[in-house]
């Protein structure tokens, strides 16, 4: 009798068992991967608040300047030499009528009609081309008249705080097209509905400026 003992050879097979424990190990493994997009329960609102927040900042500094360079005429024009009224309350309705349609294509974005919704935001595009347009307009028609930015230091902080508002207003339209071509692809999805949450801040609170603009740079201008 030979005193080897042969010994049983791994089959490969696992031990039920054995197989339940792993699975059970494996199923409380944490996850190292994200199967979808993670996205903080309103992050995007507030972020969006603090760039907000900010922008505020900018337009304050420029109505600072504007306050304390808007009587440094250098003997040339001066706002009530230059300001038509009638131009600027046209292109100022054509902004608050933009901000009417947007609301409303919030209404119809909370009705989950994507048509209608698009509908009111082409709308509002169209009136902030008419703001722009206008604006170009009278930029246009001050440079011919010679009222350049640098004729004088109240033209300078004019050009600028209007000029910058005129940016946010052409950005903001750029937004709006492009969020038009998502929700007519994608639908009003969640991420759309916040996108367009975020572009109406946005919207209303150039309105809001604009309104500063309008009676400090404008009203009380053409009152000098």
């Amino acid at each position: 009798m030979s005193d080897t003992t042969t010994m049983p050879r791994p089959t490969g097979k696992m031990n039920p068992a054995h197989a339940h424990v792993s699975a059970d190990t494996v199923a409380h493994l944490p996850d190292f991967y994200l199967k979808k997009e993670h996205h903080v329960e309103n992050g995007t609102l507030l972020g969006f608040w603090l760039y907000l927040m900010s922008d505020c900042l900018i337009f304050a500094v420029l109505f600072a300047v504007y306050a304390v360079l808007g009587r440094s005429y250098a003997a040339g024009p001066s706002g009530a030499d230059l300001f038509d009224l009638k131009l600027v309350a046209i292109n100022t309705s054509m902004l608050l009528f933009s901000s009417i349609t947007y609301g409303f294509a919030m209404l119809e974005m909370q009705r989950k009609r994507v048509k209608a919704t698009l509908v009111w935001l082409g709308i509002t595009g169209l009136f902030g081309l008419a703001f722009i347009s206008l604006e170009l307009y009278e930029f246009a028609h001050l440079i011919h008249e010679g009222a350049v930015p640098q004729r004088s230091a109240f033209l300078s902080a004019f050009f600028t705080l209007v000029g910058t508002h005129g940016l946010h207003v052409t950005f903001g339209i750029i937004w709006l097209v492009t969020l038009m071509v998502q929700v007519s692809r994608l639908g009003l999805t969640t991420e759309n509905r916040r996108r367009l949450m975020c572009l109406s801040m946005f919207w209303h609170f150039l309105d809001v400026v604009w309104i500063g603009v309008f009676t400090f740079v404008y009203l009380m201008g053409s009152m000098a």
